[in-house]
């Protein structure tokens, strides 16, 4: 299991969000890239990078950000925010990203995920966003009438592999991981699961591991690390326990 340490952009900045609520924003850094090199130094095998302005306007905003943190980092990075048409998924594929990340235009839009996923397979991953167990879309402003499983079996059968789902309640809240939600999804997922979501202390990291569940391939850490919680290192270690 890996940690991916999270680097938010909004304004060329590396910020941190509560609920997703772009008012409750913290500012963690000037430059995204530091922030990026800071979690390698520390140990970071994998990078989650979401640009939140590209969220909000619909297009990639901070393509040249990725490139500057795949290309002089050395580590594979998962990119998402904005990636709503064929074309802007190629752009960050060529921009450096390992993995292209797509939210609700995925779970609405059938045509355009059969068209990335015929393209690039193994690199589309499927961020589903829930409230309660039921998917939230829309920027996490909408809650549909959705269980998540329902979503993750319909998005399976047409050939996704990797889904990260969050919590949406729990996001920038450290308040502790709701396992019970992490073990059903799991039990759903064919391919690979990375979970997000409330993430505080480095025993919360030692309690997702516990779950024992083998597709359970990842953890999205933000918060936690940038408040020093524990170390990238110390996380890594409770994940490989």
């Amino acid at each position: 299991m890996i940690l991916y340490p999270a680097i938010d952009i909004a304004g060329g900045k590396a910020v941190r969000l509560v609920q997703g609520d772009f008012d409750a924003q913290t500012v963690y850094g000037d430059d995204p890239l530091d922030a990026a090199r800071t979690w390698v130094e520390a140990g970071a095998r994998f990078l989650h990078v979401v640009d939140l302005d590209g969220a909000r306007s619909g297009t990639p905003q901070n393509l040249h950000q990725l490139k500057r943190i795949a290309g002089e980092l050395g580590v594979p990075v998962q990119y998402g925010g904005g990636l709503r048409s064929p074309q802007a998924v190629a752009d960050a594929l060529r921009a450096g990203a390992r993995r292209v990340l797509l939210g609700t235009a995925a779970i609405n839009d059938m045509a355009f995920l059969d068209e990335v996923v015929a393209a690039h397979g193994e690199h589309v991953v499927v961020s589903i966003d829930t409230r309660g167990g039921f998917v939230s879309t829309a920027g996490w402003t909408e809650t549909s009438e959705a269980p998540a499983e329902q979503v993750i079996e319909r998005l399976q059968e047409r050939g996704v592999e990797t889904f990260v789902c969050t919590d949406v309640d729990r996001d920038g809240m450290l308040e502790g991981p709701d396992l019970e939600g992490v073990r059903r999804l799991a039990t759903v997922v064919r391919g690979r699961l990375l979970c997000s979501g409330g993430i505080a202390t480095r025993e919360d990291l030692v309690a997702l591991a516990a779950l024992r569940q083998a597709n359970l391939a990842g953890v999205i850490v933000g918060k936690a690390l940038y408040e020093r919680r524990f170390t990238v290192a110390e996380g890594q270690a409770a994940l490989d326990d």
